[in-house]
């Protein structure tokens, strides 16, 4: 956004250059109380459990009025921290941008990475609508689509959608044995893809988020139970039925993809 001034922390000094070098910040900071000094937002990208030491450091520095978000996949334990440890001055919203990629590091950072892509924001009765509207406003001009989402909500949605894939796609590599994975095609590859995902990042979203990934694995544990019981009894019908009904299910989303833009027609 033009006359935006973006100052990017990291307490590695190589993080700081390789974002310099790349020209996704104006400019670096190698303390956070110089990176926020003068901030009107404050965007967090860490794992989630940094959070509430973040939050706590942030009351200290931040102006009156700025605006707190991050970019966590889980919600409800952000809002909680922010909750007890952001100070009265600061206005705290929750952001989910939709996009990435199982890659980590300022060096994959995309010029078109937010183009049509979903960005959900999370709030309380107690969040300040004005921050909500300004962080709109934000997402919008990156070229998000934005939803509003209560934090439970939000966290109970991407726990199956997209914290029990990540899970599924690890146990899929653990089960299989790396001599045979060399045979592998782009079947096994894409299904597979997001369990490159960094493991620290992970680790903090399936802990934050514990109890809604649990009855995922549950349901997914049941859904495959079935589908081993008809393959094991020979019910060719039976396991017609479940691939038909996954196979319906997916075109679904892939027309709603399509209609909403997210994905290429």
């Amino acid at each position: 956004m033009p006359g935006t001034v973006v100052v990017g922390y990291s307490h590695r000094a190589a993080t700081r250059r390789r974002a310099t070098n790349l020209g996704v910040v104006t400019e670096t900071a190698a303390r956070l109380t110089a990176a926020v000094a003068d901030a009107d937002l404050v965007v967090l990208a860490t794992p989630i459990f940094t959070f509430e030491k973040y939050f706590t450091d942030l009351s200290q520095f931040v102006p009156d009025g700025c605006i707190v978000t991050d970019v966590g996949s889980t919600k409800v334990l952000p809002h909680v921290w922010a909750e007890k440890r952001l100070a009265g001055h600061i206005r705290y919203v929750g952001s989910h941008p939709v996009a990435g990629s199982e890659q980590r590091g300022v060096e994959f950072a995309r010029d078109d990475l937010f183009d049509q892509a979903r960005c959900i924001l999370t709030t309380t009765p107690t969040t300040n609508r004005d921050a909500v509207r300004s962080l709109k406003s934000f997402w919008t001009t990156l070229g998000c689509s934005v939803q509003v989402m209560s934090p439970p909500e939000h966290d109970r949605v991407f726990a199956n959608v997209s914290h029990l894939p990540h899970v599924m796609a690890a146990g899929l590599v653990n089960a299989s044995e790396e001599d045979e994975m060399m045979f592998a095609g782009k079947g096994f590859l894409d299904s597979t893809r997001i369990a490159s995902g960094p493991p620290t990042v992970w680790t903090d979203v399936l802990l934050a988020n514990r109890d809604n990934i649990a009855a995922g694995i549950d349901r997914a544990i049941a859904e495959l139970s079935r589908l081993r019981a008809a393959i094991k009894g020979g019910k060719r019908r039976q396991i017609e039925q479940l691939l038909e009904a996954a196979c319906r299910k997916r075109a679904t989303l892939v027309k709603y993809k399509i209609r909403k833009k997210e994905l290429p027609s």
